[in-house]
């Protein structure tokens, strides 16, 4: 998987994939024009999202009566100073349709398991490569 990202003077970024394209910016108060979400609130949206999504398509696998989902998600960042750097993600799942006890249950199993929130759960590696710039 790849996504290309770039600026063009200023802190708005543009995304694409070469199908889709996005936007991400930071709020005028930090510098940003604040055309798109942050970069943060940009994970946070992918997290809930892929929640939304993967709580969706188990529920029409299993012929579930799930008509639609809306998920909230918070992140709480510990304080540089803190002894626990934990960062806390947290999804607030509205499950819309006539489910059982049963049902709403698996589903909160399943929320845990998106492909988003296995990949920020990690563990994970990052490298940053320096290459060349591109002509023009």
């Amino acid at each position: 998987m790849e996504i290309k990202v770039w600026t063009e003077g200023s802190l708005e970024v543009k995304a694409t994939d070469g199908t889709h394209n996005g936007v991400m910016d930071e709020p005028v108060d930090k510098g940003g024009k604040g055309a798109g979400l942050s970069p943060r609130q940009t994970v946070l949206a992918a997290l809930g999202g892929c929640t939304a999504m993967t709580l969706k398509l188990y529920s029409a696998r299993k012929g579930w009566p799930l008509e639609d989902v809306a998920v909230r998600v918070t992140l709480e960042e510990p304080e540089r100073s803190a002894e626990d750097q934990t960062k806390r993600f947290t999804q607030h799942v509205e499950l819309i349709g006539d489910l059982d006890d049963a049902q709403r249950e698996r589903l909160q199993q399943i929320a845990g398991r998106c492909p988003v929130h296995r990949i920020l759960e990690g563990p994970n590696a990052f490298e940053e490569v320096l290459v060349e710039p591109a002509e023009a």
